[in-house]
C-alpha cells in the first residue's frame, strides 16, 4: 500500500540512506582527492620559497616527491570515488525503478488514476535516474566543501584576511546558488511532467495505430501528438533556460569571488606581507577554487532536478490501492465455490449469485458496465461497495489479491501476449505439457500454430502484433486454460473468430473442464449453450437464471442480448 505522507524529500532521503555505505566512501574518497587539489599548489608555493628563493636542492627534491605522492592519491582517491558515487547513483536509480514497478503492478491495483502507460514509464526511468543521481551529488558536493575548507585554512594561514574572504564569500556564493536552482527546480518539474504526458501519448498512438488507420484517424492523430510534442519542447526549453541562466550567473559571481581573492593576494605580496611562494600558493588556491564553486553550481542543478523528480516518484508511490491486503492465507485444498451475496459495486445493484464447484456458468450482461464490474469484483481489483464475494463461503476480502489470482483467473478480453514464442506464451503458468497440448486443442490455437512457418516455436512480437486479431484471441484462450486455475472467468474469449472456430471453442472449453468451476461472460449462442445454465444481468440486477434454451425461448430480453 502507498502512504497518504510520503513526500519527495522523504523519497529523496531513502534514495540516499539506502546507499549510505557508497555515498560515504565515494565522498571520504572525494574529499581525499580535493583535499589534494588544494595541496598541489602549497607544495609549489613551497618549493618556490626553499628550492628557488632559497636555493635548498634537498627541499626542492622533497618538494618534488611531495608531488608525486600527491598526484598519485589524486589518481587513486578520484578513481575509487567516483566509482563508488556512480554505483550509489545506479544502484539507488534501480532500486527506485524497482520499487515503482512493484507499486504499478500491485495486485491490489497501486497504478494512479489518470496516469498514462508512458507518463508512467517516464517516472520509472528518468525521474528514477535523477533522483539516483542526487548520491552522486552528494558525493561532489562533500568533496568541494572539503576542497574550499583547506582552501581556506591555507589561506588563513597565509593572511587573515584572505581566509576570511573564502570563509565569508563561499556560504554568501551557495545561499545565491541555492535561490537561483528554485526557477530550475519549478521548471524542471513542468518539463518531466509534459514529457511524460507526451510519451504517454506517442505510446497510446503506437497502440492504437492499426485502429487509427483502419478509421482514417491519423491526420487527428498527429495533430494531436504535434501540439503535445509542442508543448512539451516549450517546457524543456523553458527549463533549459533557467538552467543557462543559473549556470551561468552562478559562474559570472564565482569569477568575480575568484578575482576578488587574486586582487587581495597581489596587494599583500605587493607589499611585503606574504611571500613569492605564498602569492603563487594563493593564486593557484584561487584558481583551484573555481573548480570546488563550479561543481557546486552543477550540484544546485541535480538537487533541484531530484527533488522535482522526488516530488512526481513519491506521488506515485503514495498511491494507495483499491482493495485492502487481507490477512489469510488460502487453504490447501480449492473446492471453487463461488457466491455473491448482495454485491453492489459502481452499475451493479444488489447482485445475488451462488455457483457450484465444477459449474460452468454463462453471464449474460446488457450493459459493459455491468461486466466490467463483475469481473473486477471476482478478480478482487476492488471490493464491492457493499455485499461480498466468497469463495468456498469464504469472503474474498480476507485473502491477499495475489494469492486470489493463483485460485480465481479472470482472464480479460483484451488480454496481452508477450514477446515469444507462441508456446512460451501459452505455457508461462501451466503446469505440465500435456496441460498445455490439451488448451491449446480446446481454445483452436493448435490450428493457429499449424499456419504458422515455425509452429509452435515461432516467434511472436510484442502484443501479439504480429498475430491477427482471432490467433492472438485463441492463444490468450490457451494461456488462461493452460493455468488451470480452480476458478476461470473468461471474458468473451471467441469475439475474433468464426462460428465453426467458436463451436469447436465451446465444445473444448466444456471437456478441458471438466470438474473445474469456470464463468463464461459473453453473448455468444455457441458458448452460452455449452453452459450449465445462464445469469441474465440487467440494469445491474440478476433478473433470471436458467439453461440457455430455457432463457432464449421464454425471455425477451435475453433473446434480444444474445440472438439479435
Amino acid at each position: 500500500m502507498g502512504s497518504q505522507d510520503l513526500s519527495g524529500r522523504a523519497v529523496l532521503r531513502g534514495a540516499i540512506a539506502g546507499q549510505r555505505r557508497d555515498v560515504t566512501t565515494g565522498a571520504l574518497l572525494g574529499a581525499g582527492h580535493q583535499a589534494g587539489e588544494a595541496l598541489v599548489p602549497v607544495v609549489i608555493g613551497v618549493v618556490i620559497d626553499r628550492g628557488v628563493a632559497d636555493g635548498d636542492l634537498t627541499g626542492l627534491l622533497l618538494g618534488v616527491v611531495a608531488l608525486g605522492v600527491i598526484y598519485l592519491g589524486l589518481s587513486f582517491s578520484f578513481r575509487f570515488g567516483a566509482r563508488a558515487g556512480e554505483q550509489a547513483a545506479e544502484t539507488s536509480a534501480h532500486r527506485l525503478r524497482t520499487r515503482l514497478v512493484s507499486r504499478i503492478l500491485a495486485p491490489e491495483d497501486g497504478a494512479p488514476p489518470g496516469r498514462l502507460s508512458g507518463e508512467l514509464t517516464n517516472i520509472a526511468t528518468l525521474d528514477a535516474k535523477r533522483v539516483g543521481s542526487v548520491c552522486m551529488a552528494l558525493v561532489v558536493g562533500i568533496s568541494a566543501l572539503m576542497g574550499l575548507l583547506v582552501s581556506a585554512v591555507v589561506l588563513m594561514r597565509i593572511s587573515a584576511l584572505l581566509g576570511l574572504v573564502v570563509l565569508l564569500g563561499t556560504p554568501l556564493l551557495l545561499w545565491l546558488g541555492h535561490l537561483l536552482s528554485k526557477p530550475l527546480e519549478h521548471r524542471s518539474g513542468a518539463e518531466q511532467e509534459r514529457a511524460a504526458h507526451a510519451s504517454g501519448v506517442a505510446a497510446d498512438l503506437v497502440s492504437g495505430l492499426r485502429v487509427l488507420k483502419g478509421i482514417g484517424a491519423e491526420p487527428a492523430a498527429i495533430a494531436r501528438y504535434r501540439t503535445t510534442s509542442r508543448h512539451s519542447l516549450a517546457a524543456t526549453l523553458r527549463a533549459a533556460r533557467a538552467q543557462a541562466w543559473q549556470s551561468g550567473i552562478v559562474l559570472s559571481l564565482t569569477g568575480v569571488f575568484i578575482a576578488l581573492v587574486a586582487f587581495i593576494g597581489g596587494r599583500l605580496a605587493t607589499a611585503g606581507d606574504i611571500s613569492l611562494g605564498e602569492l603563487v600558493s594563493a593564486v593557484g588556491l584561487a584558481l583551484f577554487l573555481l573548480g570546488p564553486l563550479s561543481q557546486f553550481s552543477w550540484v544546485n542543478a541535480e538537487l533541484a532536478q531530484g527533488r522535482a523528480s522526488a516530488a512526481r516518484i513519491a506521488e506515485v508511490l503514495a498511491t494507495n490501492g483499491t482493495t485492502l491486503p487481507g490477512a489469510d492465507t488460502l487453504p490447501p485444498s480449492i473446492q471453487g465455490r463461488l457466491r455473491l451475496r448482495a454485491v453492489s459495486h459502481e452499475t451493479l445493484r444488489g447482485v445475488d449469485m451462488d455457483i457450484a464447484a465444477g459449474e460452468v456458468v454463462g453471464v449474460v450482461t446488457t450493459d459493459p458496465s455491468d461486466a466490467n464490474a463483475l469481473l473486477g469484483c471476482l478478480a478482487r481489483r476492488f471490493d464491492p461497495d457493499s455485499g461480498a464475494v466468497e469463495l468456498d463461503g469464504v469472503p474474498l476480502s480476507t485473502f491477499q489479491p495475489a494469492a486470489i489470482r493463483t485460485a480465481v483467473l479472470v482472464a480479460e478480453h483484451d488480454a496481452d501476449l508477450f514477446e515469444g514464442t507462441l508456446l512460451s506464451n501459452v505455457s508461462a503458468a501451466a503446469g505440465s505439457a500435456d496441460t498445455v497440448e490439451r488448451a491449446m486443442v480446446a481454445s483452436g490455437a493448435d490450428e493457429v500454430a499449424r499456419t504458422l512457418y515455425r509452429g509452435a516455436d515461432t516467434t511472436v512480437t510484442e502484443r501479439g502484433r504480429s498475430l491477427s486479431g482471432g490467433q492472438r484471441q485463441r492463444v490468450a484462450l490457451a494461456r488462461a486454460l493452460a493455468a488451470d486455475a480452480p476458478v476461470l472467468v473468461l471474458h468473451d474469449p471467441a469475439t475474433a473468430v468464426d462460428a465453426v472456430t467458436e463451436a469447436k471453442i465451446a465444445a473444448g472449453l466444456r471437456e478441458i473442464r471438466a470438474g473445474r468451476t469456470t464463468v463464461v461472460l459473453t453473448t455468444s449462442p455457441a458458448l452460452l449453450a455449452a453452459t450449465d445454465r445462464v445469469i441474465f444481468i440487467e440494469g445491474g440486477r440478476v433478473l433470471a437464471a436458467a439453461p440457455h434454451g430455457e432463457l432464449a425461448s421464454a425471455h425477451l430480453g435475453y433473446r434480444t442480448a444474445v440472438l439479435s
